[in-house]
């Protein structure tokens, strides 16, 4: 897939692929996120991110929701722990009306007073159905039991506390700070022509010239393992432990991907569905997940169980971990391993939107783009001992945090 790049003058990074789908997709991904709020502002990206679609200085909200809508097109955002997504699909005829929108979301928002209060509810509504939902809000407890208080470990949604206290001025205090052209990537797929999408993007944010606030992320402090056991009024016993892994930047992170897909990943065959779920029935859902960030990482194991087979469960876990940084796979087992991985992407990239997302995200980091031969490259130079290595530094359970609800 070849693709195409361009850089405005104001720094805005721009990259589209082409496609010869009738339907288009276009978004800023801005380098802004949870972790990037003061002490007083938990909650406030994910807050922007909301606002952002009730007001701007040429358009009241109902007029925004309206504006791809009635074209039959889409408009979504989301936000992480370092990135917020804005992004529009649509018939490819609507191309500028949809490069205009966002670019007017995402530059010209003005936070009206007189909507904050109902989005503010909005999301404490979200809040409270998050914590109905035990298998999700581990997830964030568990970050922030392993990251120690640090940013990263902040739940995305905020508080009430905090919620409460936002204003106008806070939203635009957040965009003035880290909405910059040079502090986003404008990413694109579709089968208009890039020149054309150069003469928009230079129509429509050419002249915008902000300076982005100096980046002041620090990393997360190393800390021992921590475990923690929290009362909850729930049927099932509900497992969660991992430790720090590597940063998107570290070469360590392609056999990381590898082995977690081993362990944990979709396939039923993952070594500990077959331990927990086929072989024991201990389990419905197990899985291992890794995430990385900027300057650290997380790879955890979730499982839930019946209250009374806690401690067998995590006791066949960390066996089955100890065995992964024991036993060198065979070289049958290795080229198994990498087929499966390399399938499950080649499938994955077959959904356009995910494969959009991955485009904006991989530019926005890397300022480059993997396509998928690149991947299989990267994930075909895995070795066994690679493996074994990042198990041994990763997986040891003498290492691992925990967090259990019971």
């Amino acid at each position: 897939m070849q693709y195409f790049t361009h850089t405005l003058s104001n720094g805005l990074r721009m990259i589209h692929l082409p496609s010869d789908s009738p339907v288009s997709y276009c978004g800023f991904a801005i380098n802004a996120g949870a972790r990037d709020e003061e002490q007083d502002e938990f909650g406030l990206a994910h807050f922007v991110e909301h606002m952002l679609f009730k007001g701007t200085i040429k358009r009241k909200a109902r007029h925004i929701l309206n504006r791809m809508e009635n074209v039959g097109g889409e408009l979504n955002a989301y936000t992480t722990k370092e990135d917020t997504f804005v992004y529009s699909i649509f018939m490819e005829e609507h191309y500028e009306r949809a490069f205009e929108l966002l670019a007017d979301l995402v530059f010209y928002s003005q936070f009206p007073r007189q909507e904050i209060e109902k989005e503010v509810d909005v999301i404490l509504d979200e809040i409270n159905s998050y914590k109905d939902s035990p298998s999700e809000l581990i997830f964030d407890e568990f970050e922030n039991l392993l990251f120690n208080g640090h940013a990263l470990g902040h739940n995305i949604l905020g508080d009430e506390e905090s919620l409460l206290r936002f204003t106008s001025e806070s939203g635009r205090s957040f965009i003035k700070r880290h909405y910059a052209p040079s502090n986003m990537a404008f990413f694109s797929m579709g089968r208009t022509n890039p020149s054309k999408i150069i003469r928009l993007a230079d129509k429509w944010t050419g002249g915008i010239d902000r300076p982005v606030s100096v980046n002041e992320r620090k990393a997360p402090l190393l800390t021992l393992p921590r475990h923690k056991r929290i009362k909850k009024d729930t049927h099932q016993a509900h497992i969660l432990t991992g430790s720090r892994s590597y940063s998107m930047y570290d070469s360590k992170r392609i056999p990381l991907f590898l082995l977690n897909n081993l362990l944990g990943g979709p396939g039923m065959n993952s070594r500990l569905n077959l331990v927990l779920r086929e072989k024991h029935g201990l389990a419905y859902n197990v899985e291992s997940s890794t995430t990385t960030y900027a300057d650290t990482g997380l790879t955890t194991i979730y499982c839930g169980t019946d209250p009374k087979n806690t401690e067998k469960v995590i006791g066949l876990i960390h066996k089955e971990l100890k065995k992964t940084g024991r036993e060198r796979l065979t070289s049958s087992q290795l080229a198994t391993a990498k087929k499966q991985l390399t399938g499950q992407l080649g499938v994955s990239s077959d959904h356009k939107e995910s494969l959009f997302l991955g485009l904006g995200k991989s530019f926005l980091h890397y300022n480059h783009y993997d396509t998928l031969p690149e991947i299989f490259g990267k994930i075909e130079k895995v070795s066994a001992t690679d493996v074994m290595e990042v198990a041994n530094e990763v997986f040891p359970p003498d290492k691992l945090s925990s967090l259990i609800y019971e």
